[in-house]
């Protein structure tokens, strides 16, 4: 998944939750529209860790499989011509 849609996903997932909370206050929706920006600004710095997280694990993940790999080759010796 891209960064944009990343961001924009956990944005609108923000959005929503805003409109969940008002909701159950049964309040208006459109009270306040600078607290809808900051709601969607903080779940859409969320979604950037998350990506930036998941980006991180994933180099992680491939040098440990890569030491894995050489460690197996390590024990399992040279190939024998049989």
């Amino acid at each position: 998944m891209s960064l944009l849609s990343n961001i924009v996903g956990f944005s609108l997932f923000g959005l929503a939750a805003r409109f969940g909370q008002l909701g159950i206050q049964k309040r208006n929706l459109f009270e306040n529209p600078g607290a809808h920006l900051i709601s969607m600004g903080v779940f859409g710095y969320v979604g950037y860790w998350a990506y930036q997280w998941d980006q991180r694990a994933a180099v992680l993940i491939a040098q440990k499989r890569a030491e894995i790999a050489a460690r197996r080759q390590q024990v399992a010796g040279p190939p024998s011509d049989s």
